[in-house]
This record gives structure tokens, C-alpha cells and sequence, in this order.
């Protein structure tokens, strides 16, 4: 059976190749793919993702990745996310480790990159943890400051 992670992943991957306008339509393409779905569990991972329905013009739309291009609309879902689905942060050197909710982590992760910051030199998520690379020692401590902030 196909983790949640790997769902969002093909969902990610359908929605960047084609034009899905319903939720119907995402379940067909997911089923083709062997992913084992109801409409249900798609409508839970549209609003987990945050899809957004994006117009294509004459009344249709298409199912698309919602864009946070600002630093403050990274950092404003950054908060929200770590408030909902972070439970823990702990430091050994100059990495990280956060624990997180299962099925959450490759989502934070993808946020983190997004701050395209010089202290963070990279992340890599599991199912349910989160390795933050930071560059130095004391940038790490300070990430772990900032990330301790974000979870109250």
C-alpha cells in the first residue's frame, strides 16, 4: 500500500502534467496509477496540499500547487504548519531534527527550502521527521531557537 506521501506525490505529479478540473477526474488518474483512493481521501489531500483551483478561461479550471512567493506568506504557513503538525525540535550540532505528525513531513520540508535561507543548507523528510542541515553550529541553535517560537 502506497503511503500518503507517495499519494501527494503522484498527485503533484498528475496535476503538473495535466488539467484536472474535478476531484473525480484526480481519483480516475490516481486509480490508473494503482493508488487505491475514493473521493473522500482526495478531497482530504486537495486541502492537505492546498490546491488551488486556478482558471483557465471560458468557465473551466484546473487543480494547481498554491504559490506562497513571499518570504512572509512562507513563514505565515510555516507557523501555521509547526503549530498544527510539529511536536518536537531537538539539535545535535548543526542538525535538526524535527518530529512531526505522520504523512506532514515532505509538506514542512517543502516550506523550509522555500525561505531559501544562507543558514539552511538543505532538508530532508520522512514519513514523520524532518532534518534541517543548518550551516554552522550557531546557526543551528539559532533555527532551533527560531523553530522552539513557531510551535507556541
Amino acid at each position: 500500500m502506497a503511503s500518503k506521501e507517495q499519494r501527494h506525490r503522484a498527485i503533484q505529479e498528475i496535476i503538473s502534467r495535466e488539467s484536472i478540473s474535478t476531484q473525480a477526474e484526480l481519483v480516475d488518474r490516481l486509480r490508473k496509477l494503482n493508488y487505491d483512493v475514493t473521493q473522500a481521501t482526495v478531497s482530504r489531500d486537495i486541502n492537505e496540499m492546498r490546491l488551488v483551483r486556478v482558471p483557465l478561461g471560458r468557465g473551466k479550471h484546473k487543480y494547481a500547487l498554491a504559490h506562497l512567493d513571499l518570504a512572509e506568506d512562507v513563514m505565515e504557513e510555516l507557523r501555521r504548519m509547526f503549530r498544527t503538525f510539529v511536536r518536537d525540535v531537538d539539535r545535535g550540532e548543526n542538525i535538526l531534527m524535527l518530529k512531526v505528525s505522520e504523512g506532514h513531513a515532505s509538506g514542512i520540508a517543502l516550506l523550509i527550502d522555500r525561505l531559501r535561507r544562507d543558514d539552511i543548507v538543505g532538508t530532508i523528510a520522512g514519513e514523520d521527521s524532518i532534518l534541517v542541515v543548518g550551516r554552522t553550529v550557531q546557526d543551528a541553535e539559532a533555527l532551533q531557537e527560531e523553530f522552539d517560537r513557531l510551535l507556541t
